[in-house]
C-alpha cells in the first residue's frame, strides 16, 4: 500500500513473468529467474543502471527478444508463440522511429492500415490520438518540421492510435532536454490517468520513475532488488543499492551495539560515536550495518540536544543549487557527509571552514544489512 494513501481494491494481474531467464551466449544471464506480476491499468517502471536487464525484459514482453527459459503471459495466456504485431502492444522508443517521408497523419494511420481498418475509422482514430497528445491541426506536417517534444508526442500517439491495452516505453524521453523531459513526464502521466491502460516504462532516471509510476521495480544485475510504490522505495529502501539509487543518500558504516523494543538500534560508527537508527530487518547486536540518511533529513543544530543524533562538524564546501544549498561536512571521522538546506535569506551565516553542529532524528535514518561494497 502506498504510504499516506487509502488502500486500493485489489486489481487483476495483466502481465506475468514466470521464472524468466535471458542469456545471449549461453553462459552469462542478462535476466536471472525473474518473477514479476504487472497489474491491469497500473503504471510500472523498470528502473536501473545500464546493463541491469530492464530493457531486455521490455523487449521480451514486446516479442523482439526470445526467452532463454521461463514464461511470459498476458491475461494468463503464454505469448512466446504470438508474433509481436499480434500481441496488441503499443511501443514507444527513445528515438521516435517515425517515418520521415510520411506526414504526421500518415504516420499515425500506418498501424491502422496494417490492421485493416477502413479510411473513415482511420481518420477518426487519428483525430482522437492527436487530440489526446494535444497536436490537433498538425496532421499534414512532416516529422522534420516538428520540435523534439512534438515528435515524441507523435510517437506516443502512434502507439495509442490502435487502442492497445498495453503500452511499452523504452527510455522515451532520453533525447529531450531537461525542460521538455519534465513537461513530457506530466503529459505521459496525464495520458495514462485518462486512458487507464497498462503501461510498462523503462528508464535509468529516478525522477521519471518517481513522477510517473504506481510502482517501481529496481533492477540490478538481472534481478529485481525491490518493487514498491515510489514513496515506499524512498522512505523504506530494502538495501543500500536501492537507497542510493532512489534519491541522494549518505551511507555510513557501523556495528550494532544494541536494539531497543521500539525498533531503534544503537550503532557505533567512526570514532566510537553512537548513532540511533530505525532497525532494518534482521538487525542484531554485533552485526555490521550500513546507516542510510537522506541529505535533506540532516539539519544544522541551533541548540544542544535538538536532535537525537547530534555531532560536531566542519564545513568543507558549500554548493549553490538554486532552491537549496548542499553542504559538504566532515564529522565523526566521515570526510564527506552531505546536507541539503533551503536557500533562504541569511544562509550566508554558514561558510566553508566553519565549525557547526549537525543532527537528525533516529527515525530519519535506517540501519541496513551489509551488502557488497560494489553496490555503493
Amino acid at each position: 500500500m502506498t504510504i499516506g494513501s487509502p488502500e486500493e481494491p485489489k486489481r487483476e494481474v495483466h502481465i506475468a513473468f514466470e521464472r524468466v531467464v535471458k542469456s545471449y551466449d549461453g553462459r552469462t544471464q542478462v535476466v536471472k529467474d525473474l518473477n514479476l506480476e504487472i497489474l491491469r491499468g497500473e503504471f510500472l517502471t523498470l528502473l536501473g543502471p545500464s546493463g541491469s536487464g530492464k530493457t531486455t525484459c521490455l523487449m521480451m514482453l514486446a516479442g523482439f527478444e526470445a526467452l532463454t527459459s521461463g514464461n511470459i503471459t498476458i491475461d494468463g495466456r503464454p505469448v512466446h508463440d504470438i508474433a509481436p504485431h499480434k500481441r496488441g502492444i503499443g511501443m514507444v522508443f527513445q528515438h521516435y522511429a517515425l517515418f520521415p517521408h510520411l506526414t504526421v497523419g500518415r504516420n499515425l494511420a500506418f498501424p491502422l492500415e496494417v490492421r485493416g481498418l477502413g479510411p473513415s475509422e482511420r481518420n477518426s482514430r487519428v483525430r482522437r490520438a492527436l487530440q489526446l497528445v494535444r497536436l490537433e491541426g498538425l496532421e499534414k506536417r512532416k516529422p522534420a518540421n516538428l520540435s523534439g517534444g512534438q515528435q515524441q508526442r507523435v510517437a506516443i500517439a502512434r502507439a495509442l492510435v490502435f487502442e492497445p491495452e498495453i503500452v511499452l516505453m523504452d527510455e522515451p524521453l532520453g533525447a529531450l532536454d531537461r525542460r521538455l523531459r519534465e513537461e513530457m513526464q506530466f503529459e505521459i502521466r496525464r495520458i495514462h490517468q485518462q486512458l487507464g491502460v497498462t503501461m510498462v516504462y523503462v528508464t535509468h532516471d529516478q525522477q521519471e520513475a518517481m513522477v510517473l509510476s504506481n510502482r517501481v521495480a529496481v533492477f540490478r544485475e538481472g534481478r529485481i532488488e525491490q518493487i514498491a510504490a515510489p514513496e515506499t522505495l524512498y522512505e523504506e529502501p530494502g538495501g543500500v543499492f536501492v537507497s542510493s539509487f532512489i534519491g541522494d543518500n549518505n551511507v555510513l558504516y557501523g556495528e550494532v551495539r544494541e536494539v531497543r523494543d521500539n525498533d531503534i538500534c544503537h550503532v557505533t560508527i567512526g570514532q566510537d560515536r553512537d548513532v540511533k537508527a530505525f532497525a532494518g530487518e534482521a538487525t542484531r547486536p554485533g552485526e555490521p550495518v550500513w546507516i542510510a540518511i537522506r541529505p535533506e533529513r540532516v539539519g544544522i543544530a541551533t541548540s544542544d540536544n535538538q536532535y537525537s543524533n547530534q555531532f560536531d562538524a566542519r564545513v568543507n564546501d558549500i554548493v549553490f543549487m538554486g532552491d537549496h544549498l548542499r553542504l559538504h561536512v566532515e564529522t565523526c571521522g566521515i570526510h564527506n557527509l552531505v546536507l541539503k538546506i533551503p536557500n533562504i535569506v541569511g544562509h550566508g551565516a554558514v561558510l566553508p571552514g566553519d565549525d557547526i553542529q549537525i543532527g537528525w532524528a533516529a527515525l530519519d535514518c535506517r540501519a541496513l544489512s551489509i551488502e557488497s561494497k560494489n553496490s555503493l
